[in-house]
């Protein structure tokens, strides 16, 4: 996509995320062993190609959603360890807490939510991307 709108507001959503990442890292990244093809944390120049935890978005155009258009957060622990649903669960809480306190430090002046969408988390509101400019 080359709308400046949309490329700012990932290259931000990439930040934020890599911030995350790092806070998971340092509380549960040494808990589970990686997966025998993923590189340790901090051997790629990239936060989701290394280490326990990939956390991404993709858009969603939102159609059977109650928040419509938004993204979506994948939040992925890449191990062939199980991991205790009640684990996941407080990771879940931790990554959408910090998402929220840190949308409303990058864009205080934006409406941003991020809720449950079923079973996945969203990214949704004044998000401030011009979609009918989307070529």
């Amino acid at each position: 996509m080359n709308n400046p709108h949309i490329l700012e507001w990932e290259h931000t959503l990439r930040k934020i995320f890599d911030i995350i990442d790092d806070h998971l890292e340092d509380k549960y990244g040494y808990l589970y062993p990686l997966h025998p093809a993923r590189p340790g944390r901090g051997h790629t120049s990239n936060k989701s190609s290394d280490g326990l935890f990939n956390i991404g978005a993709a858009f969603s155009a939102g159609f059977g959603s109650r928040f419509g258009r938004g993204w979506v957060v994948d939040v992925s622990m890449v191990t062939l360890s199980k991991i205790p649903e009640n684990v996941k669960l407080q990771i879940d809480k931790e990554v959408i807490a910090e998402l929220k306190r840190l949308l409303i430090e990058y864009y205080p002046e934006r409406d941003i939510s991020v809720e449950k969408d079923g079973n996945v988390f969203k990214i949704f509101g004044e998000l401030g991307l011009e979609f009918t400019d989307i070529n």
